[in-house]
This record gives C-alpha cells, sequence and structure tokens, in this order.
C-alpha cells in the first residue's frame, strides 16, 4: 500500500492547521490506532510534544494526513487542485433542499472558523460534471469558499 499526504503551502501554518482540522474533523496528533508505520513515525517525531502545529490526522486514522508547509511568498492565482467537503455523506436519496441546509450549517461553520464565501451555485438539473442527475430527482447545490488565506475549496 502506498502512504500518502497532502501538502498545503502556507504563510501561516498553524492557522491553516487549525482551520482545516475543524472542517475536516481531523486532529492535530497521529492516532494511536490504528498501528501502522506512518502513525508510528509521526508519534516519534512528536518527541513527547502532545501535537503538531502544522499537521494534522484524521481521529481514525484512514484518511491522509495533511501538512502545512511554511513558504515565503503568498497565494497566487487559482488552485490547481481543491477539496470538496460532503457533509451530506453524498447522501443523493436527501431532497435538494435538506442538502442544501446541511450545506450551509457547515458553511456557516466555516465562515465562522475564518473561510469567506466566493459564491453559491444551485441548478435544477444534474450535478456540476455529473452526466445524470441524483436519485432525489435531481439537482445540485454547492457553495464555493477561500480558507483563511485563499484556497479554493467546495462545500456540496
Amino acid at each position: 500500500m502506498m502512504f500518502w499526504q497532502l501538502t498545503i503551502d502556507a504563510n501561516d501554518p498553524p492557522l491553516l492547521a487549525r482551520f482545516w482540522a475543524r472542517a475536516l474533523d481531523y486532529q492535530p496528533a497521529p492516532p494511536a490506532e490504528p498501528r501502522t508505520t506512518w502513525n508510528a513515525h509521526y508519534r516519534d517525531r512528536l518527541e513527547g510534544a502532545p501535537a503538531f502545529t502544522d499537521r494534522i490526522f484524521d481521529p481514525a486514522g484512514l484518511r491522509p494526513p495533511i501538512w502545512f508547509q511554511q513558504v515565503p511568498e503568498g497565494k497566487a492565482g487559482k488552485n490547481r487542485l481543491h477539496l470538496d467537503l460532503y457533509p451530506t455523506g453524498r447522501d443523493d436519496s436527501l431532497p435538494l433542499e435538506q442538502r442544501a441546509e446541511i450545506v450551509d450549517a457547515k458553511v456557516d461553520e466555516l465562515v465562522e472558523g475564518g473561510a469567506r464565501v466566493v459564491h453559491r451555485e444551485r441548478g435544477a438539473g444534474p450535478e456540476w460534471g455529473s452526466p445524470r442527475a441524483s436519485s432525489s430527482g435531481g439537482g445540485f447545490y454547492f457553495v464555493v469558499l477561500n480558507d483563511p488565506e485563499g484556497n479554493e475549496f467546495c462545500v456540496s
């Protein structure tokens, strides 16, 4: 199995680590379980400290860790990679209005944590980029945001 992490350039790694930990329900220390070489590697690198300030980890140890790498330059241009967050669990059986309420609640939480709404997109047809409508009768809703350093991401 190939282990990997997502690395994000940052001017203020602790700020972004706190923001994204909240957004993704991650934590600043590697989990004790499952017992993997990856998690052991990062527990050893803590050298007795309780947590990292520039890294976050899935508490279940199943999703990749994220490292916020200190860089001197600011963000320039549009991201070539972004995260899509699905607080609905991509449950297409939910009516569009219910999915939109769940998305808006998460967006409100993220804005409270320092994100900025760029725009909202709602449509009656198939989901953006999807060849077909969902089983709940179609329609899509997503919100594009910027994190505290201007990195784009979506909540849908």
